[in-house]
């Protein structure tokens, strides 16, 4: 004998509408961010390797 199903209570509908599944997995990949702590200044890129010979020898 099967057992007669019986309507779903609107309690337990509504539980399964919200909890009915987990939650997205979030990749670690996800949990970071990386940016910069300061703006780099402008003057961090110009070296210049001819400078140096100028400043110091002659």
């Amino acid at each position: 004998m099967q057992p007669a199903l019986e309507s779903p209570d609107p309690a337990e509908t509504v539980r399964r509408a919200r909890f009915g599944e987990l939650p997205k997995r979030i990749l670690p990949e996800e949990m970071i961010e990386e940016r910069a702590a300061t703006v780099p200044g402008p003057a961090t890129k110009t070296y210049n390797a001819d400078e140096w010979l100028v400043r110091y020898c002659l």
